[in-house]
Parts: structure tokens; sequence; C-alpha cells
């Protein structure tokens, strides 16, 4: 079964939506038992990584995100999805993460215009099935005022340009995380969803 964890995000159903449309089947939970037999997970999100984390750790969610992507499990992160998967995150007078990917998130650099929302590029920067049938440089919707900087370059998949180039794919073994929300972005959004569950070896119902 997908599991989409449920802890108060504000693009939840756009995401559960995005995916029912391609025919697949799902459950929205706030339990964090339910990630045990989950088949694959999908972390989404919106706002701040630290308010997130409180939710996340209020909620029980901590130790089972992290138990399920350490039994090398599929999981899927989102946007605020990407960032908290890092060790910790400058937002808000800094916050501890998950520290499941070693790095930090950063503030976009001052001078541009925050939050950095609407089109941008993803430069593919290592082949992997998340990619598959999309272009490179295709163009994925952003809302974000923070990035994350993964330490290892090895997990950075894609990159996109905005002030500086910031990474826009994380990929580590089972693990995929985009900073672009793949459920506002169209055709290639739907595309990306369905190459993940591809990748989790999940069929359609």
């Amino acid at each position: 079964m997908i599991t989409v964890i449920d802890y108060g995000a504000g693009n939840l159903r756009s995401v559960a939506n995005a995916i029912t449309r391609l025919g697949y089947q799902l459950k929205v939970t706030n339990r964090p038992g339910d990630l045990a037999g989950a088949s694959a997970v999908i972390l989404p999100g919106v706002g701040a990584a630290g308010d997130t984390m409180l939710s996340l750790e209020r909620m029980g969610f901590v130790d089972p995100i992290r138990r399920f992507i350490a039994e090398d499990r599929p999981f899927l992160g989102v946007c605020i999805g990407l960032q908290v998967l890092l060790t910790g995150t400058e937002e808000g007078g800094g916050h501890q993460c998950l520290d499941v990917i070693p790095g930090q998130v950063k503030k976009l650099p001052p001078g541009l215009k925050i939050p950095h929302m609407g089109w941008n590029q993803v430069k593919q920067v290592q082949s992997h099935p998340i990619f598959k049938g999309i272009p490179d440089e295709t163009n994925f919707y952003f809302v974000h005022s923070y990035y994350g900087s993964p330490e290892a370059p090895e997990v950075v998949a894609g990159e996109t340009e905005y002030g500086i180039s910031f990474c826009s794919v994380i990929v580590r073994d089972n693990l995929i995380a985009t900073q672009f929300h793949p459920e506002k972005s169209g055709e290639p959004g739907l595309k990306i969803y369905d190459n993940f569950l591809k990748f989790a070896s999940i069929e359609r119902e």
C-alpha cells in the first residue's frame, strides 16, 4: 500500500489526487504505526522545516520514518519532505531535522525574490529511474525560501539555478526527494510520481 503521511501539511490532498489520477490506490494516515506495513511512503510538505519536524515529533513519526528509510524501503520526500531529511535547518533560528542525509537546510541568498515561486528547470546531474521519460532541464513548479545542501555530492541527482545552483533532487538507494512540487507541475510532475511508484514496484489497481 502507498502510504502518504498526514501531519497537517497543506498540500496533502493535491498529492493524494495526483497519485489517484495515475490509477494507484493509497492510504493517507496520521498514525505512525501504519508505516510498518507500507509498500512505499510519501512525505509531502509546505511551510517550514522546523514546524514540520515539531509536528512529526509530536505525532510520533520521527522514529518510524527513520526506521523505514534505514530498512531501504521506497520513500519519497516532497519540498519540505526533502528538507527534513537533512541534519538540520537554519530556518527559525535553527532546528534539528531527521539527519537521514548529512547536510543543512540553508536560506536562499539575499537579493533574490523570496520565496522562489514558479517554474524552473531541473538539470539532471545523474541518471536515475525517477527521470525516465523526462527530458533534461524540464520545468517544475517550486515554492520555497530555503534549500537542502547535502554534504555528499553523490546523493544530488538534480540541480536548479536561482541565484545559486542548489540541489533540487536527492537520491540514495530507495530514497528519493524533490524540492519542487510534482503535484503542481503538470504532466512531468505526474511522471515523477509514476516513476517513483514503478521504481517501488507498485502495481496500479
